[in-house]
């Protein structure tokens, strides 16, 4: 008698947001539809980059490294001086130990956005590990005075042992020149054929 129907199931976004805008809401709240709204954005033209980002960002969450090193990718195809993709795959590169990569990556997002305190932080780690001390601790310096009060205070103990690291270095390089320019004993001689 009658036809039997097929429901379909809509999803609305709510008045006012784009599917962007949505996405990221959904996101805050670690709802998985959020990546559906953010490929929806894309699709749309909508805020392409930082969707693309935000995409990364969950590809990463869920161990997907490759995933999210191609939206962080295409993230710059779309905004090449979007500072959050460049900070995004600094964290991947830290993350697969290639600091060189990592660091250029902070030192990117530095230029485009020096007013976030985060990526100091994150430099001074990689500038650390690779033992460039000086400018570790030059980095650190820069995240206390952006960083909010409570924040500030995980990088004292850093900073403070990244210090007592450069003033032993500094101590050590000059006990060496002092060995190097030691006058030679009275008498001796320097050999001549080596």
């Amino acid at each position: 008698m009658f036809s039997p129907t097929t429901a379909q199931i809509l999803q609305f976004t709510p008045p006012g947001l784009s599917f962007f805008e949505h996405g990221l809401v959904l996101d805050e709240m670690d709802d998985p539809r959020a990546m559906d709204l953010y490929l929806r954005a894309i699709a749309e033209g909508d805020c392409v980059a930082d969707a693309y980002c935000n995409l990364g960002i969950i590809e990463s969450k869920h161990g997907r490294t490759a995933k999210a090193f191609d939206c962080f990718t295409r993230s710059r195809e779309h905004n090449p001086r979007h500072s959050e993709a460049h900070y995004n795959l600094g964290n991947l590169y830290f993350d697969v130990n290639d600091l060189r990569l990592a660091q250029v990556h902070y030192e990117v997002a530095a230029e485009v956005s020096p007013s976030f305190p985060n990526l100091y932080f994150n430099l001074a780690l990689v500038l650390s590990i690779k033992n460039e001390l000086a400018a570790a601790i030059s980095a650190l310096i820069k995240y206390q005075e952006l960083a909010p009060g409570d924040e500030r205070r995980k990088a004292d103990e850093l900073l403070e042992n990244l210090n007592k690291a450069l003033a032993a270095l500094q101590n050590s390089k000059k006990e060496s020149v002092n060995l190097r320019i030691q006058p030679l004993p009275q008498g001796t001689t320097m050999p001549t054929n080596l």
